[in-house]
Protein backbone atom coordinates (compact mmCIF):
# COMPACT_ATOMS: atom_id res chain seq x y z
CA UNK A 1 0.00 0.00 0.00
CA UNK A 2 1.29 3.28 -0.79
CA UNK A 3 0.54 6.02 1.65
CA UNK A 4 -0.71 8.83 -0.51
CA UNK A 5 -3.61 11.53 0.07
CA UNK A 6 -6.36 8.88 -0.30
CA UNK A 7 -4.96 6.28 2.20
CA UNK A 8 -7.74 6.46 5.01
CA UNK A 9 -7.34 4.62 8.36
CA UNK A 10 -9.37 4.14 11.01
CA UNK A 11 -8.45 4.43 14.74
CA UNK A 12 -10.27 3.25 17.41
CA UNK A 13 -9.88 4.57 21.03
CA UNK A 14 -11.57 2.67 24.36
CA UNK A 15 -11.22 5.37 27.27
CA UNK A 16 -9.79 3.40 30.02
CA UNK A 17 -7.02 6.16 31.69
CA UNK A 18 -9.05 9.39 31.55
CA UNK A 19 -6.64 11.47 29.42
CA UNK A 20 -4.34 8.35 28.39
CA UNK A 21 -5.41 6.73 25.76
CA UNK A 22 -7.20 9.62 23.86
CA UNK A 23 -4.12 11.56 23.99
CA UNK A 24 -2.10 9.03 22.08
CA UNK A 25 -4.50 8.20 20.04
CA UNK A 26 -5.50 12.20 19.00
CA UNK A 27 -2.24 12.85 18.85
CA UNK A 28 -1.26 9.77 16.35
CA UNK A 29 -4.39 10.66 14.57
CA UNK A 30 -3.50 14.69 14.22
CA UNK A 31 -0.12 13.75 13.10
CA UNK A 32 -0.90 10.95 10.62
CA UNK A 33 -3.48 13.58 9.03
CA UNK A 34 -1.15 16.76 9.03
CA UNK A 35 2.45 15.01 7.70
CA UNK A 36 1.65 12.05 6.37
CA UNK A 37 -1.70 13.35 4.77
CA UNK A 38 -4.08 9.95 5.46
CA UNK A 39 -7.45 10.21 6.05
CA UNK A 40 -8.27 9.69 8.87
CA UNK A 41 -11.58 8.58 11.39
CA UNK A 42 -10.92 8.44 15.04
CA UNK A 43 -13.65 6.24 16.47
CA UNK A 44 -13.63 7.28 20.90
CA UNK A 45 -16.06 6.19 23.01
CA UNK A 46 -15.69 8.82 25.94
CA UNK A 47 -15.97 12.41 24.30
CA UNK A 48 -15.96 14.18 27.87
CA UNK A 49 -12.37 13.57 28.38
CA UNK A 50 -11.35 14.24 24.87
CA UNK A 51 -12.87 17.54 25.10
CA UNK A 52 -10.49 18.37 28.39
CA UNK A 53 -7.27 17.91 26.18
CA UNK A 54 -8.95 19.01 22.67
CA UNK A 55 -11.86 21.88 23.53
CA UNK A 56 -13.27 21.65 20.02
CA UNK A 57 -14.75 18.78 20.78
CA UNK A 58 -18.37 18.96 20.69
CA UNK A 59 -20.18 16.56 22.80
CA UNK A 60 -23.49 16.00 21.44
CA UNK A 61 -21.90 15.05 17.59
CA UNK A 62 -21.90 11.95 15.90
CA UNK A 63 -19.44 13.20 13.87
CA UNK A 64 -17.25 16.13 13.70
CA UNK A 65 -13.67 17.39 11.80
CA UNK A 66 -11.50 18.21 14.11
CA UNK A 67 -8.24 19.76 12.81
CA UNK A 68 -8.87 17.73 9.74
CA UNK A 69 -9.64 14.58 11.45
CA UNK A 70 -12.84 12.59 11.38
CA UNK A 71 -14.06 12.00 14.82
CA UNK A 72 -16.87 9.67 15.38
CA UNK A 73 -18.41 8.92 18.59
CA UNK A 74 -17.84 5.44 19.41
CA UNK A 75 -21.38 4.15 21.06
CA UNK A 76 -21.85 0.64 20.88
CA UNK A 77 -20.45 -3.03 18.88
CA UNK A 78 -23.97 -3.70 16.94
CA UNK A 79 -23.14 -1.54 13.81
CA UNK A 80 -23.35 -2.88 10.29
CA UNK A 81 -20.32 -2.02 8.11
CA UNK A 82 -20.40 -2.09 4.22
CA UNK A 83 -16.94 -2.59 2.23
CA UNK A 84 -16.92 0.63 1.41
CA UNK A 85 -17.20 1.92 4.69
CA UNK A 86 -13.80 0.41 5.53
CA UNK A 87 -10.69 1.98 5.74
CA UNK A 88 -6.88 1.18 4.21
CA UNK A 89 -5.05 0.48 7.45
CA UNK A 90 -7.74 -0.22 10.77
CA UNK A 91 -5.95 0.26 14.40
CA UNK A 92 -7.23 -0.87 17.28
CA UNK A 93 -5.62 0.84 20.10
CA UNK A 94 -4.43 -1.44 23.21
CA UNK A 95 -6.80 -4.34 22.13
CA UNK A 96 -9.89 -2.09 22.59
CA UNK A 97 -12.08 -4.92 20.48
CA UNK A 98 -12.97 -3.23 17.32
CA UNK A 99 -16.97 -4.01 16.42
CA UNK A 100 -17.46 -7.46 14.95
CA UNK A 101 -19.23 -5.95 12.00
CA UNK A 102 -16.55 -3.78 10.76
CA UNK A 103 -14.01 -6.97 11.35
CA UNK A 104 -16.46 -8.83 8.81
CA UNK A 105 -16.87 -5.86 6.37
CA UNK A 106 -12.64 -5.87 6.44
CA UNK A 107 -12.69 -9.40 5.23
CA UNK A 108 -15.02 -8.59 2.26
CA UNK A 109 -12.51 -5.66 1.15
CA UNK A 110 -11.07 -6.50 -2.13
CA UNK A 111 -7.31 -5.72 -1.37
CA UNK A 112 -7.99 -6.31 2.83
CA UNK A 113 -6.79 -3.34 5.19
CA UNK A 114 -3.53 -3.72 6.92
CA UNK A 115 -5.01 -4.51 10.19
CA UNK A 116 -2.39 -3.73 13.61
CA UNK A 117 -3.18 -3.56 17.51
CA UNK A 118 -1.48 -0.96 18.56
CA UNK A 119 -0.27 -1.82 21.98
CA UNK A 120 0.69 -0.39 25.28
CA UNK A 121 4.43 1.36 25.70
CA UNK A 122 6.47 -0.98 27.95
CA UNK A 123 10.64 -1.36 28.33
CA UNK A 124 9.88 -5.01 28.56
CA UNK A 125 12.95 -7.12 26.73
CA UNK A 126 10.11 -9.49 25.35
CA UNK A 127 8.43 -6.84 23.23
CA UNK A 128 11.54 -6.75 20.94
CA UNK A 129 10.00 -10.35 19.81
CA UNK A 130 6.82 -9.57 19.70
CA UNK A 131 6.82 -6.81 17.91
CA UNK A 132 5.36 -6.91 14.35
CA UNK A 133 4.05 -10.56 15.15
CA UNK A 134 0.90 -11.73 12.81
CA UNK A 135 -1.99 -13.23 14.33
CA UNK A 136 -4.28 -14.97 11.78
CA UNK A 137 -8.20 -14.46 12.38
CA UNK A 138 -9.82 -17.56 13.88
CA UNK A 139 -12.57 -17.77 10.97
CA UNK A 140 -11.79 -15.02 8.45
CA UNK A 141 -9.09 -14.38 5.77
CA UNK A 142 -7.86 -11.57 8.21
CA UNK A 143 -4.55 -10.95 9.75
CA UNK A 144 -3.64 -8.73 12.55
CA UNK A 145 -0.62 -7.84 13.53
CA UNK A 146 0.82 -6.51 16.97
CA UNK A 147 2.47 -3.29 16.65
CA UNK A 148 4.49 -1.94 19.67
CA UNK A 149 6.30 1.12 20.82
CA UNK A 150 9.46 1.32 22.83
CA UNK A 151 12.77 2.37 23.60
CA UNK A 152 15.20 0.77 21.18
CA UNK A 153 15.07 -0.31 17.25
CA UNK A 154 13.64 -3.40 17.82
CA UNK A 155 9.87 -1.64 18.61
CA UNK A 156 7.89 0.58 16.83
CA UNK A 157 9.75 4.08 18.82
CA UNK A 158 7.79 6.81 20.41
CA UNK A 159 5.02 9.87 19.18
CA UNK A 160 7.06 12.20 18.22
CA UNK A 161 5.45 15.45 15.41
CA UNK A 162 8.74 16.27 13.10
CA UNK A 163 8.50 19.77 14.44
CA UNK A 164 8.87 19.24 18.15
CA UNK A 165 12.37 19.39 19.23
CA UNK A 166 12.71 22.62 16.97
CA UNK A 167 9.18 24.11 19.11
CA UNK A 168 11.19 22.70 22.02
CA UNK A 169 14.67 24.52 21.18
CA UNK A 170 13.20 27.67 20.23
CA UNK A 171 11.13 27.46 24.06
CA UNK A 172 13.82 26.95 25.78
CA UNK A 173 16.12 29.05 24.12
CA UNK A 174 13.93 32.10 24.79
CA UNK A 175 13.34 33.15 28.60
CA UNK A 176 10.33 35.73 27.94
CA UNK A 177 8.69 32.53 26.56
CA UNK A 178 8.58 30.58 29.41
CA UNK A 179 7.81 33.77 31.20
CA UNK A 180 4.75 34.93 29.27
CA UNK A 181 3.57 30.82 29.31
CA UNK A 182 3.55 30.49 32.96
CA UNK A 183 2.21 34.25 33.17
CA UNK A 184 -0.81 33.36 31.60
CA UNK A 185 -1.44 30.46 33.93
CA UNK A 186 -1.13 33.12 36.56
CA UNK A 187 2.35 32.48 38.30
CA UNK A 188 3.70 35.82 40.24
CA UNK A 189 7.82 35.89 39.44
CA UNK A 190 8.51 34.53 43.00
CA UNK A 191 6.85 31.23 41.58
CA UNK A 192 8.12 31.63 38.25
CA UNK A 193 11.93 32.20 40.13
CA UNK A 194 11.50 28.89 42.32
CA UNK A 195 11.96 25.57 41.94
CA UNK A 196 8.73 24.42 39.48
CA UNK A 197 7.66 20.98 39.68
CA UNK A 198 4.39 19.78 37.49
CA UNK A 199 2.34 17.24 39.29
CA UNK A 200 -0.06 14.69 37.19
CA UNK A 201 -0.88 11.55 38.93
CA UNK A 202 -3.34 8.66 40.17
CA UNK A 203 -5.46 9.53 43.18
CA UNK A 204 -3.02 6.78 44.82
CA UNK A 205 -0.10 8.47 44.61
CA UNK A 206 1.58 9.84 47.83
CA UNK A 207 1.08 13.17 46.99
CA UNK A 208 0.48 14.57 51.31
CA UNK A 209 4.17 12.98 52.12
CA UNK A 210 5.79 14.87 49.37
CA UNK A 211 3.97 18.28 50.19
CA UNK A 212 4.94 18.05 53.44
CA UNK A 213 8.80 17.58 52.96
CA UNK A 214 8.62 20.58 50.67
CA UNK A 215 7.14 22.66 53.02
CA UNK A 216 10.47 22.32 54.76
CA UNK A 217 12.57 22.94 51.77
CA UNK A 218 15.75 24.90 51.92
CA UNK A 219 14.65 26.70 48.82
CA UNK A 220 11.28 27.32 47.62
CA UNK A 221 9.36 25.14 45.63
CA UNK A 222 5.94 25.81 43.15
CA UNK A 223 4.08 22.50 42.77
CA UNK A 224 1.58 23.34 39.51
CA UNK A 225 -1.26 20.44 39.51
CA UNK A 226 -3.91 19.92 37.09
CA UNK A 227 -7.84 20.41 38.16
CA UNK A 228 -8.89 17.24 39.67
CA UNK A 229 -5.47 15.94 39.90
CA UNK A 230 -4.46 14.95 43.70
CA UNK A 231 -7.31 16.29 45.16
CA UNK A 232 -7.48 14.98 48.47
CA UNK A 233 -3.79 16.14 48.83
CA UNK A 234 -4.84 19.24 47.04
CA UNK A 235 -8.00 20.40 48.83
CA UNK A 236 -6.04 19.58 52.34
CA UNK A 237 -2.98 22.09 51.71
CA UNK A 238 -5.41 24.59 50.05
CA UNK A 239 -7.71 24.48 53.25
CA UNK A 240 -10.90 23.81 51.31
CA UNK A 241 -11.55 20.08 52.32
CA UNK A 242 -15.30 19.45 51.13
CA UNK A 243 -14.59 21.81 47.84
CA UNK A 244 -13.74 21.63 44.66
CA UNK A 245 -10.19 22.85 43.88
CA UNK A 246 -10.86 25.25 40.95
CA UNK A 247 -8.10 26.67 38.31
CA UNK A 248 -6.29 29.63 40.18
CA UNK A 249 -6.44 28.32 43.29
CA UNK A 250 -3.32 29.06 45.19
CA UNK A 251 -1.80 28.90 48.71
CA UNK A 252 1.65 28.61 50.59
CA UNK A 253 2.81 27.06 53.73
CA UNK A 254 6.49 27.04 54.38
CA UNK A 255 8.57 26.68 51.58
CA UNK A 256 5.73 25.41 49.14
CA UNK A 257 3.28 26.44 46.71
CA UNK A 258 0.70 24.86 45.09
CA UNK A 259 -1.19 26.46 42.43
CA UNK A 260 -4.36 24.56 40.11
CA UNK A 261 -3.89 25.20 36.95
CA UNK A 262 -6.85 24.49 33.96
CA UNK A 263 -6.44 21.35 32.29
CA UNK A 264 -4.88 22.99 28.99
CA UNK A 265 -4.33 21.25 25.34
CA UNK A 266 -1.45 19.09 24.32
CA UNK A 267 0.61 21.59 22.83
CA UNK A 268 0.54 23.98 26.07
CA UNK A 269 1.47 20.80 27.92
CA UNK A 270 4.08 20.31 26.38
CA UNK A 271 5.19 23.88 26.93
CA UNK A 272 4.26 23.00 30.47
CA UNK A 273 6.87 20.38 30.86
CA UNK A 274 9.48 22.34 28.88
CA UNK A 275 9.15 25.40 31.44
CA UNK A 276 9.23 23.40 34.54
CA UNK A 277 12.42 21.98 36.66
CA UNK A 278 11.04 18.59 37.01
CA UNK A 279 7.88 16.73 36.20
CA UNK A 280 5.71 14.33 37.90
CA UNK A 281 3.70 12.44 35.09
CA UNK A 282 1.22 9.49 34.66
CA UNK A 283 0.20 6.81 32.53
CA UNK A 284 1.20 6.82 29.05
CA UNK A 285 0.71 9.84 27.00
CA UNK A 286 2.47 12.56 29.42
CA UNK A 287 5.49 10.00 30.27
CA UNK A 288 6.49 10.20 26.96
CA UNK A 289 5.74 13.82 26.19
CA UNK A 290 8.41 14.09 29.85
CA UNK A 291 10.78 12.28 27.38
CA UNK A 292 10.94 14.56 24.84
CA UNK A 293 10.70 17.44 27.31
CA UNK A 294 14.15 16.23 27.89
CA UNK A 295 13.78 17.17 31.95
CA UNK A 296 14.22 14.90 34.78
CA UNK A 297 10.71 13.35 35.52
CA UNK A 298 8.64 10.70 38.30
CA UNK A 299 6.80 8.31 36.65
CA UNK A 300 3.81 6.99 38.04
CA UNK A 301 2.70 4.28 35.87
CA UNK A 302 -0.84 3.23 35.60
CA UNK A 303 -2.00 0.42 38.30
CA UNK A 304 -2.83 -2.92 37.12
CA UNK A 305 -3.89 -6.19 38.98
CA UNK A 306 -1.46 -8.21 41.12
CA UNK A 307 1.35 -5.33 40.57
CA UNK A 308 1.88 -6.14 37.42
CA UNK A 309 2.47 -2.53 36.91
CA UNK A 310 5.18 -2.62 39.19
CA UNK A 311 7.29 -5.14 36.79
CA UNK A 312 7.04 -2.13 33.42
CA UNK A 313 8.29 0.60 35.95
CA UNK A 314 11.19 -1.33 37.06
CA UNK A 315 12.02 -2.21 33.40
CA UNK A 316 11.69 1.46 32.57
CA UNK A 317 14.11 2.48 35.41
CA UNK A 318 16.68 0.28 34.63
CA UNK A 319 16.86 1.68 31.18
CA UNK A 320 16.76 4.66 31.84
CA UNK A 321 18.12 5.55 35.16
CA UNK A 322 20.20 2.50 36.06
CA UNK A 323 23.09 5.14 37.04
CA UNK A 324 20.58 6.82 39.81
CA UNK A 325 19.53 4.88 42.42
CA UNK A 326 18.13 8.37 44.00
CA UNK A 327 15.59 8.58 40.66
CA UNK A 328 14.55 4.67 41.02
CA UNK A 329 14.44 5.04 44.81
CA UNK A 330 11.95 7.57 44.69
CA UNK A 331 9.87 6.50 41.53
CA UNK A 332 9.39 3.20 43.31
CA UNK A 333 8.16 4.52 46.49
CA UNK A 334 6.33 7.02 44.25
CA UNK A 335 4.35 3.82 43.11
CA UNK A 336 3.91 1.67 46.45
CA UNK A 337 6.99 -0.52 44.98
CA UNK A 338 9.93 -0.43 47.51
CA UNK A 339 10.59 -3.79 48.51
CA UNK A 340 9.88 -4.39 52.09
CA UNK A 341 8.21 -0.77 52.72
CA UNK A 342 4.99 0.03 53.98
CA UNK A 343 3.97 3.34 52.68
CA UNK A 344 3.83 4.75 56.12
CA UNK A 345 6.96 3.98 56.67
CA UNK A 346 8.91 5.25 53.87
CA UNK A 347 11.56 8.27 54.19
CA UNK A 348 10.52 10.83 52.04
CA UNK A 349 12.85 13.46 53.53
CA UNK A 350 15.73 11.22 52.55
CA UNK A 351 14.41 9.79 49.07
CA UNK A 352 13.93 13.32 48.13
CA UNK A 353 17.37 14.39 49.30
CA UNK A 354 18.93 12.19 47.44
CA UNK A 355 17.10 13.06 43.70
CA UNK A 356 17.37 16.87 44.67
CA UNK A 357 21.49 16.52 44.96
CA UNK A 358 21.40 14.44 41.84
CA UNK A 359 19.12 16.79 40.11
CA UNK A 360 21.81 18.46 37.84
CA UNK A 361 23.41 15.00 36.72
CA UNK A 362 19.99 13.82 36.14
CA UNK A 363 19.27 16.60 33.86
CA UNK A 364 22.48 15.99 31.63
CA UNK A 365 21.79 12.25 31.61
CA UNK A 366 17.87 12.94 30.40
CA UNK A 367 18.73 14.71 27.90
CA UNK A 368 21.19 12.04 26.57
CA UNK A 369 18.09 9.67 26.64
CA UNK A 370 15.81 11.97 24.71
CA UNK A 371 18.63 11.91 21.76
CA UNK A 372 18.88 8.08 22.37
CA UNK A 373 14.96 8.10 21.83
CA UNK A 374 15.60 10.22 18.68
CA UNK A 375 17.30 7.73 16.84
CA UNK A 376 15.09 5.69 16.79
CA UNK A 377 12.70 6.98 14.42
CA UNK A 378 9.14 7.90 15.49
CA UNK A 379 5.49 5.72 16.07
CA UNK A 380 3.96 6.70 13.49
CA UNK A 381 6.70 6.72 10.08
CA UNK A 382 7.22 3.32 11.74
CA UNK A 383 3.85 2.29 11.83
CA UNK A 384 2.94 3.24 8.28
CA UNK A 385 6.74 1.93 6.98
CA UNK A 386 5.25 -1.56 8.25
CA UNK A 387 2.00 -1.12 7.02
CA UNK A 388 3.97 -0.99 3.21
CA UNK A 389 5.65 -3.71 3.76
CA UNK A 390 2.49 -6.29 4.85
CA UNK A 391 -0.23 -4.76 2.65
Amino acid sequence: MKQNQTTSLALFCKVVDNYGDIGICWRLARQLEQEHGIAVTLWVDDLLSFQRICPQVELDCLTQQIAGVTVRHWRDQDGVFAANQIADIVIEFFACDIPPGYIAAMAECTPRPVWLNLEGLTAEQWVEGCHTLSSPHPRLPLTKYFFFPGFTNKTGGLLLESSLQQQRQAFLSDPAAATQFLGQLGLTQAEMDSLKLSLFCYPQAPVSELFAVWQRSATPITCLVPEGVAVDAVQEFLGISGQIAKAGMVASRGALSVRVLPFVPQPDYDKLLWACDLNFVRGEDSFVRAQWAGKPFIWHIYPQDENLHHVKLKAFLQRYAADFDSVIQLSLGWNGALNGSAEETIDWVALWGALSADMPKISSATEVWRRHLLENGDLSSNLLKFADTVS
